[in-house]
């Protein structure tokens, strides 16, 4: 848990899913906690299913939003969230690992970074992390609540 990047703006940055929908990470409304994965990597595939269920217990005060660092994108991606079938997750891909170059240009994935509503970093989380446990999501309203 590192708080040392604290008021770092959320990038403005667009990403597309499979479907060719997009998402425009300046426009959010509210906060938002941005997930940086890929299928390759065992923590990351781990932490999916627990993002789901944060989402769901979050859901109207953060939006999860998570993001394929996989070069392969929709490839790999779009049939993964098929056999997940995940209730709250969307499939954004970033295939030119765009965020990645900003936030861990040592290549740490899972990255999770928390956006307070004003797109204003308040916290991240290099590495695995138990995201559906009762101590991140305190975490997660704690830290919005202390900004």
């Amino acid at each position: 848990m590192v708080r040392q990047f604290a008021g770092t703006p959320l990038p403005a940055m667009s990403f597309a899913d499979g479907e060719g929908r997009s998402l425009d990470l300046a426009a959010q409304d509210g906060p938002v906690l941005i997930n940086l994965w890929a299928t390759w990597c065992p923590p990351c595939v781990v932490e999916m299913p627990q993002l789901d269920a944060l989402a769901a217990e979050l859901e109207g005060e953060v939006r999860v939003i998570t993001v394929s660092q996989d070069i392969r994108a929709g490839e790999v991606v779009t049939p993964f969230f098929a056999e997940k079938r995940f209730a709250r997750l969307e499939p954004w891909l970033d295939p030119e690992t765009q965020l990645s170059a900003q936030f861990s240009p040592e290549g740490v994935l899972p990255l999770t970074i928390l956006f307070d509503a004003q797109g204003k970093e308040v916290l991240r989380v290099a590495g695995g992390y138990e995201w559906d446990s009762p101590e991140a999501i305190a975490l997660i309203r704690d830290s919005l609540r202390a900004e």
